[in-house]
């Protein structure tokens, strides 16, 4: 895949129909995808479980994207976490009967950021100092925290899985 000569997302002007104040969150959740499927692109499936140094391995990474976009977003609309996302979370990374490949957790994360940007162009800007309890806890934030914590949880794990990815190539 050759590297795209478009400028980043964020220079690229506003997205249709994404209100103004959360084009960074977008912007960044574009961007992520873009260098995700970028780097995975022709990953070998047999090196999605290893890891570099006792860091997460690069299946973690892209099972841990996919799920916390899901539990951010589900957050913001102030829904409690469904049985099945609890299950997801306690799998992610773990050892399981399926074979996972690169090309479907790819797709997997890269669905999830469509719905998260879909989820983005239907909120209203007067929502977004809203309180939002997050986890058992109900620890507080707003509506606002949880869309730009999921921009930079976003990032942040794919910072990790550009290097984990990078070292592993190179073996």
């Amino acid at each position: 895949m050759a590297k795209s000569t478009l400028p980043e997302v964020w220079l690229r002007g506003p997205l249709k129909g994404t209100p103004a104040l959360l084009q960074p969150v977008a912007h960044a959740l574009l961007q992520a995808r873009e260098e995700l499927d970028e780097l995975m692109n022709g990953f070998p499936d047999e090196l999605l479980w290893e890891k570099v140094a006792g860091m997460a391995s690069p299946g973690f990474h892209l099972q841990h994207l996919t799920g916390v976009l899901d539990r951010l977003y589900t957050y913001a609309r102030a829904e409690p976490l469904t049985k099945e996302q609890l299950n997801y979370l306690t799998a992610e990374g773990k050892p399981t009967n399926k074979t996972y490949t690169t090309i479907e957790l790819v797709s997997n994360f890269n669905n999830q950021v469509d719905n998260a940007i879909t989820q983005l162009r239907g909120t209203e800007e007067g929502v977004l100092t809203d309180f939002r309890g997050v986890g058992r806890a109900q620890l507080p934030s707003t509506v606002l925290g949880l869309y730009v914590h999921s921009a930079e949880h976003t990032m942040r794990h794919l910072g990790q899985l550009i290097v984990t990815v990078k070292v592993l190539r190179n073996k």
